[in-house]
């Protein structure tokens, strides 16, 4: 990293437009820095007296500062990896298109090792039906081939890999998982929910050290570019053990001064809570942490997996309705036990009754416990809301963590699934602003790409990032402005982790995370908003990122 005041005991940056925070969203300032923090504001007039003082002055002119946009919901080393030639993304049009894409992405991997790629949604294909590992079987014979699904909540791998896995037809799987099975009762190859999770870490536990501290190394610039200061490393598995968020890498990264950005760690959530207790006692800096725990509740509605509290508009069998992937007991006890030792836990919820059973069971936990000593209570997603389950929400204090891509990865899919009376009320982010409800936002990359400015633009305009369709909006009503949107890109996720008091503004006292953007975010036309570009990244007033 390379500091700003390298020759100075402070820098000042002027800019004519400054987004301080939600209440001071644009404003001619000038931002001291000391320390790794913001000393104080000036007027814009006073660079000349800090000049005179011998403080380093620059003067950004029209370029708008923001906070660093903190990302509070991600699957970091996935997210590294898939992208980094290790791996391969392919979303694909069929099953025999993805196939003959590992083919070619084969030539690139030589050897006998796991080929690994991700990104396939059989809804998107021609025919819309699951893989099986026959197909794979024929291209790869020998070889073991694991392909996590585009949702991050299904494996599909070949006869190879289920060897490989130590999988027969006799194995059960893990607790919240399942085996797809064909007309006679044989595996599919494909793992679904804590199945799917719990192998596919497996699979990925066999990379050297060096090889992902290199990828995370990318991927760490990668998100400097695009303003991202701090993240949510989020717990992919409901088995403990198999969660992937690797604190050994960042420790060492951190170690060796290459950790350009500030993570949190959020282990799975077991009757064990040893893991995060030691985790804690360790990660004591301003750079890394672990602030709390991570379960599942549900899975997601495309798959029928999410927990809804009616039957789906196109069920699959009668009664269905989803289920929960711990079952709601445990749940409560987990939640229960880990509150009474002051901890925080964030809980995958998608279906409207993993929703309201998750609100249920905070709302116990604030009541008896109050608020965790670290981090905030949190629900991940929130893709479907009673409309009266919102205030409840608020009034336990709970943050909720969603990402606006999601809202339009498939605008078809929620009514084909839930019906319409249930899609237009979903993702209803400016109700839970209005209702009191504090809002994070994040990405769940790698299911969608890291990219600051989509996640703007899917929160005021609801239209896909890259076709811009609908080009109204889906259910627009839910829009919100893109102060709220910067806002919670920022203070909503410093929140999450409990470091509203140090993180997410620009306002003194607060570490000097910011990004030096060419547009003004609140000002450019829409249709020129995802053509913004940053400038320059700081993190604890040191620059790592310069374009």
């Amino acid at each position: 990293m390379e500091s700003p005041a390298a020759n100075s005991e402070a820098v000042a940056l002027a800019s004519n437009h400054v987004f301080v925070s939600a209440r001071r969203p644009d404003e001619a300032t000038t931002l001291v820095l000391r320390g790794g923090r913001v000393e104080r504001l000036l007027p814009r007039g006073a660079a000349s007296d800090l000049a005179a003082a011998e403080i380093e002055v620059r003067d950004l002119g029209e370029a708008f500062v923001t906070p660093g946009f903190h990302d509070a919901h991600q699957h970091v080393f996935h997210a590294a990896l898939f992208p980094s030639g290790l791996a391969t993304e392919y979303r694909g049009t069929s099953e025999r298109d993805v196939v003959d894409h590992m083919v070619s992405f084969a030539r690139t991997r030589p050897g006998d090792g796991w080929l690994l790629g991700h990104g396939w949604r059989e809804t998107f294909w021609d025919p819309a039906q699951a893989p099986t590992r026959s197909s794979l079987d024929a291209a790869f014979p020998n070889r073991p081939v694991a392909l996590y699904s585009g949702d991050a909540h299904t494996l599909w791998v070949n006869s190879a890999g289920l060897h490989a896995l130590g999988i027969d037809e006799g194995t059960e799987p893990p607790q919240g998982g399942s085996f797809d099975r064909d007309d006679e009762g044989r595996l599919t190859g494909v793992l679904r929910e804590a199945a799917g999770m719990f192998y596919v870490a497996r699979v990925l536990r066999s990379l050297p050290l060096d090889e992902m501290k290199g990828i995370y190394r990318s991927y760490f610039a990668r998100l400097n570019a695009m303003g991202v200061t701090s993240v949510c490393d989020m717990a992919l598995s409901l088995v403990p053990g198999a969660d992937g968020i690797n604190p050994a890498v960042y420790e060492a990264l951190l170690a060796e001064g290459d950790l350009t950005l500030r993570a949190h760690l959020f282990p799975t959530l077991s009757e064990d809570e040893s893991n995060l207790e030691r985790l804690q006692a360790r990660l004591t800096g301003d750079m890394l942490r672990a602030p709390g725990f991570k379960q599942f509740f549900d899975g997601v509605s495309s798959q029928h997996t999410a927990w809804v509290t009616d039957e789906y508009a196109n069920p699959r069998f009668a009664g269905d309705v989803g289920r929960p992937t711990v079952a709601p007991e445990r749940m409560r006890a987990l939640v229960l036990a880990a509150a009474s030792r002051g901890h925080a836990v964030r809980i995958h919820t998608i279906g409207d009754e993993a929703v309201r059973q998750a609100i249920d069971i905070f709302t116990e936990a604030h009541r008896r416990y109050g608020d965790p000593h670290q981090g905030a209570n949190t629900m991940e997603h929130v893709e479907d809301i009673h409309p009266e389950d919102i205030a409840r929400m608020a009034a336990a204090h709970v943050v909720a963590s969603v990402q606006p891509p999601h809202v339009t990865i498939d605008v078809t899919q929620p009514a084909r699934d839930l019906g319409e009376w249930r899609a237009r009320r979903m993702w209803p982010f400016d109700q839970m602003l209005y209702q009191g409800v504090t809002l994070a936002f994040g990405t769940d990359a790698p299911v969608v790409a890291p990219n600051t400015l989509d996640v703007l633009w899917c929160a005021t305009e609801r239209s896909d990032p890259d076709a811009h369709e609908p080009a109204s909006g889906w259910h627009p009503e839910h829009r919100v402005s893109r102060i709220q949107a910067i806002g919670a890109y920022t203070a909503g996720s410093a929140a999450a982790v409990g470091r509203a008091g140090e993180l997410g503004t620009l306002e003194p006292g607060m570490l000097a995370d910011l990004a030096i953007w060419d547009t003004n975010l609140l000002t450019v036309p829409s249709e020129r908003l995802q053509g913004s570009r940053v400038l320059e990244t700081y993190v604890g007033g040191c620059r790592v990122w310069c374009a």
